[in-house]
């Protein structure tokens, strides 16, 4: 008897960039599992920029969704309630085995929350990451999918104890690895060149001609929407740039808020590129020839100690700890002092090198994929 006759489809969820790596290789992984196993695609449009998804997409060579609920921006409270009134339907229509989420954005949490109010069980990929700050939106989001969660999926071995701690039975907790670290793998012979993007958006590539570069990222509201916070971390980046030219990918609420705030002149400097949001492959190429990371991303953190390149994290805490004890990462803060030391280090030496994360070896969506096919059927048997 196949999947099909046995297991109704799995309803996927991605809403925003960081979902959209987790998810590639997971729907791949249940194509080629035997049995497959079916799915739906659906997409929150909770980021919405259509030509930057249709880039990411063909990137990570993700399917087009079968739905696209076309959300769009909004409060935390407004958006949530949005992603849940678009959803419901689909799910009463569907009737799905399950619906499966990602990651920490809103749409999980939304998405999870219809699934578990219509007793749809809830499996969630990359449960149990905590930094312990409950001022990011996001920490909230992964403490509350845990907790309603059936069947979770965690990306390193330390997360079962933040799982547990907080009430979930430890006998729903698969450790499978990092499905972020597949992307990475699979895409990174398909990575594009650092000169070319560069020539893309016409900056000179002779600005990285001797090899060495930093790549920048910010864009948690912590960092960007404090003009006191967001004038503290361009000084820094003009420091980082008097050793090293910066390639800066600058997310458009950073680019506006400088605007707004009237610190675009801290970063006119030659030595810092401004580039525009990047596709998965563009960014993948320039991390890859990287000196450094700069950094608030979380997912940053992940893939470069996958590749091996020094990061340093412009936040006060992490959720994902392996990074900083086995990886390359290095959590600053807004500390200058600490950040012009750990930048001359790398200079210096070449930094952390750090070792590859148990599980980080591109296999992690076929440990899922095995795991929920048989955790499915097992359901469906009762």
């Amino acid at each position: 008897m196949s999947a099909a006759q046995v297991i109704a489809p799995v309803l996927c969820v991605v809403g925003a960039r960081p979902n959209y790596m987790k998810m590639a290789p997971i729907l791949r992984a249940f194509d080629e599992h035997v049995p497959t196993i079916p799915w739906v695609l659906v997409h929150t449009g909770q980021h919405y920029d259509h030509a930057m998804n249709e880039r990411l997409f063909s990137g990570l060579r993700l399917p087009t969704p079968h739905h696209n609920l076309e959300v769009g921006s909004g409060t935390h409270a407004v958006q949530t309630a949005e992603i849940m009134k678009r959803f419901e339907p689909l799910v009463d229509d569907l009737k799905p085995s399950c619906v499966l989420v990602v990651g920490d954005v809103n749409s999980t949490l939304a998405c999870a929350l219809v699934a578990v109010k219509k007793h749809v069980p809830v499996v969630h990929v990359e449960a149990g990451l905590r930094s312990g700050d409950r001022a990011m939106p996001e920490e909230i989001n992964r403490i509350l999918v845990d907790r309603i969660s059936d069947r979770l999926y965690t990306t390193e071995r330390s997360a079962l104890g933040n799982l547990t701690g907080e009430g979930v039975d430890a006998s729903w907790v698969h450790f499978a690895g990092n499905v972020m670290i597949d992307s990475l793998l699979s895409s990174r012979a398909l990575a594009v060149p650092p000169a070319k993007t560069l020539a893309e958006h016409d900056i000179d590539p002779a600005l990285i001609a001797d090899g060495r570069y930093g790549v920048v990222t910010l864009h948690r509201p912590s960092n960007v929407d404090d003009p006191e916070q967001l004038k503290r971390l361009a000084a820094m980046l003009t420091q980082a740039a008097a050793r090293l030219p910066l390639l800066f990918a600058i997310h458009p609420r950073t680019r506006g808020n400088l605007e707004k705030f009237g610190l675009g002149a801290l970063l006119d400097n030659p030595r810092i590129a401004l580039l525009p949001p990047l596709g998965y492959l563009e960014m993948l190429g320039l991390m890859s020839g990287a000196t450094v990371m700069i950094t608030d991303s979380g997912g940053l953190q992940e893939e470069t100690t996958a590749l091996s390149v020094p990061c340093l994290t412009l936040r006060e805490n992490t959720e994902r700890p392996i990074t900083v004890e086995q990886g390359t990462n290095t959590v600053i803060g807004a500390d200058e002092a600490l950040f012009v030391r750990s930048l001359d280090d790398i200079l210096a030496t070449g930094g952390k090198r750090g070792r590859v994360p148990e599980y980080w070896d591109g296999n992690a969506a076929q440990r899922i994929a095995a795991d929920l096919h048989d955790w499915l059927l097992q359901r469906s048997a009762h």
